[in-house]
C-alpha cells in the first residue's frame, strides 16, 4: 500500500529527476505546452504551479528563488513578466493534463499533453518529446 508515500521517484536517481523536472519546467514555460507521459507529467505540474504563484509576487526576493529553482535567464524573465501577469486573478490550477489516446510506441508507456489553461493564442504547436 501506499499510505503517506509523497512525491514520483520515476525510476531515477534523485539527480537525474531534479534535472529531468527543471528541464521540463523549462520547456513548458518557453514552449507552454508539452507532450511527454503521465507519470512524468504528473511529476512536473506541482513544481510549475508552484513557480507561477511565487511570479504573481515580482520581487527580486522572489526572482532569485525562481532561478534557483529553474537556472535559466530565460525562462525566469517569461515566467515573471509574462506569466506571472497572466495568472494574477486566478487562485491556482495554471495548468492541465491532457491524455492522449495513442501510447508510445517504443514501451507503450501512457502520453499526456501538459499545457497552461490560458495561452496565447500565436502559440504554435506542441515540440515533440
Amino acid at each position: 500500500m501506499r499510505h503517506r508515500v509523497a512525491g514520483f521517484k520515476l525510476g531515477r536517481t534523485t539527480s537525474h529527476r531534479i534535472a529531468m523536472t527543471r528541464n521540463m519546467a523549462v520547456s513548458v514555460i518557453e514552449h507552454e505546452r508539452i507532450i511527454t507521459t503521465l507519470p512524468k507529467a504528473k511529476a512536473v505540474k506541482p513544481f510549475i504551479e508552484k513557480l507561477i504563484t511565487l511570479a504573481k509576487d515580482p520581487s527580486q526576493h522572489n526572482r532569485r528563488r525562481a532561478f534557483s529553482k529553474l537556472r535559466d535567464k530565460e525562462a525566469t524573465q517569461k515566467l515573471f513578466d509574462v506569466l506571472g501577469p497572466r495568472f494574477l486573478e486566478r487562485p491556482g490550477g495554471y495548468c492541465r493534463i491532457l491524455k492522449l489516446a495513442k501510447r508510445r510506441l517504443g514501451d507503450g508507456g501512457e502520453r499526456a499533453i501538459l499545457e497552461f489553461v490560458v495561452r496565447t493564442p500565436s502559440e504554435g504547436s506542441a515540440p515533440a518529446e
